[in-house]
């Protein structure tokens, strides 16, 4: 059963990255395409958490109790890559919207064919 549970993690979060790239491919406001964006980078973070899950696993300190080897170890190096692509994830984000506001002040704006001037 903890089998099929780890499954559900890492189904979930293929279909976030999915919904997000469904997201930036087929939407054409520039907001809703940062937010696509952001779901993706939820669904990697997701993901990459998933893969460092072991069932029953301890946190990889030792301490008096714990201090052999022999014991099942949660990895943490998911974890720490997942906490440091969070904060660049938000770093990113935060400067994609600044340059949307930019491009709405020049433009007047957030749909991208207005931007380029197509006539769709």
């Amino acid at each position: 059963m903890a089998f099929l549970n780890q499954w559900a993690y890492i189904g979930g979060s293929i279909i976030l990255i999915l919904i997000g790239l469904f997201g930036v491919l087929t939407r054409r406001n520039l907001i809703k395409i940062v937010v696509s964006i952001g779901i993706m980078d939820t669904g990697v973070n997701l993901f990459l958490v998933s893969l460092g899950y072991v069932k029953g696993g301890l946190a990889p300190i030792l301490t008096a109790t714990n201090n052999t080897n022999n014991l099942n170890f949660v990895d943490p190096l998911p974890q720490a890559l997942v906490l440091t692509a969070i904060v660049i994830g938000v770093a990113i984000l935060a400067l994609s919207l600044s340059i949307v506001i930019k491009i709405y002040e020049n433009n007047n704006t957030l749909q991208i064919d207005e931007i380029r001037g197509l006539n769709l």
